[in-house]
């Protein structure tokens, strides 16, 4: 592994996690051996990977959006997806609530 970093970062800065990121986009380490070198999970390093994805994804867009949209969109986004499984919870809740009112009778 080609980590110039040292091995006992207690405090990762945007700075840290980019160079990592950028380590792991190269190739020249993988999830795995950071996630071992740094005394890190590997879904806290995948996160920063995906971070890194969506804000290389936003500064090549034609129109960016500023942080403020962005955060909003994910909220948005997170609100729709927490409303479709709160209905489909209640659908279950009322299909088992039927299936016991055929059973029981």
């Amino acid at each position: 592994m080609s980590m110039t970093m040292d091995d006992s970062i207690k405090r990762w800065t945007a700075k840290r996690k980019t160079a990592l990121v950028i380590e792991i986009i190269q190739g020249k380490t993988t999830v795995a051996e950071a996630s071992r070198s740094f005394d890190l999970t590997p879904s806290e390093i995948e996160g920063w990977v995906e971070d890194a994805k969506r804000g290389m994804e936003n500064s090549l867009r034609a129109n960016p959006l500023d942080i403020r949209e962005q955060y909003e969109k994910q909220l948005k986004d997170l609100q729709e997806a927490y409303g479709e499984a709160m209905l489909e919870l209640r659908a279950r809740k009322k299909l088992a609530a039927l299936m016991e009112r055929e059973d029981g009778n």
